[in-house]
C-alpha cells in the first residue's frame, strides 16, 4: 500500500487571479470618480453671482451722500438738484445703476445714493 499526503496549505489556498479592467470599465470608473467634482463645479456656477448687488463692475469707491425721495419727486427732478452743470441723462442713469434700480419708479421716502461726483450738489439741493 502506499500512502498519499495531502498538503494542508496547498489545499486551503485559492488561486490569485488579477483585477483587468477593460476600456469600458476605465471609463465608467473615470465618470464615477468625476461625479463629485462636476458636482462641486455646477454648484459654484449656481449660487457664484449672488454677492452682486448689479451688473455692473463695481461700484465707484467714496462715500455717498444720499436723498430721501420727496412726494411728486422723480430722477430727472432729483438728477437737476444734485448736478444743474450735468447732463440729466447721464446724471440719472449713473443714480439707476448705483441704486440697482430697474425702472424710473420712485416711492415718496425712499432713499437714494447719489454718486461721489454728484454729492456736494446733493447737499444743496435737498
Amino acid at each position: 500500500m502506499s500512502t498519499i499526503t495531502l498538503s494542508h496549505t496547498a489545499a486551503m489556498t485559492a488561486p490569485t487571479t488579477r483585477l483587468r479592467l477593460t476600456v469600458r470599465g476605465r471609463r465608467v470608473l473615470a465618470g464615477l470618480a468625476s461625479v463629485p467634482a462636476v458636482a462641486a463645479l455646477g454648484f459654484a456656477i449656481v449660487s457664484g453671482g449672488g454677492a452682486l448687488a448689479t451688473a455692473e463692475s463695481g461700484a465707484p469707491s467714496g462715500t455717498f451722500e444720499s436723498v430721501t425721495v420727496l412726494p411728486g419727486d422723480s430722477l430727472w427732478s432729483i438728477a437737476r438738484d444734485v448736478a444743474p452743470a450735468a447732463d440729466p441723462r447721464d446724471v440719472v442713469e449713473d443714480i439707476m445703476n448705483l441704486n440697482a434700480l430697474s425702472s424710473a419708479v420712485l416711492d415718496a421716502g425712499q432713499s437714494l445714493s447719489i454718486p461721489v461726483e454728484y454729492s456736494a450738489g446733493a447737499a444743496d439741493g435737498q
